[in-house]
């Protein structure tokens, strides 16, 4: 099961509004997990 607002956070970065940085900043503000992190954008949070 994924953070509630995975899907948002995943959506903006499929659609090329968000960087990486900003997906990084959403596992900050605890939004989603590093897991997550690394499931949307296929790298680790410390790249």
């Amino acid at each position: 099961m994924h953070s509630p607002k995975f899907n948002k956070v995943k959506s903006y970065y499929d659609r090329g509004l968000w960087s990486k940085k900003q997906v990084a900043d959403a596992v900050i503000k605890e939004w989603i997990t590093a897991e997550e992190y690394a499931e949307i954008t296929g790298a680790e949070t410390n790249e």
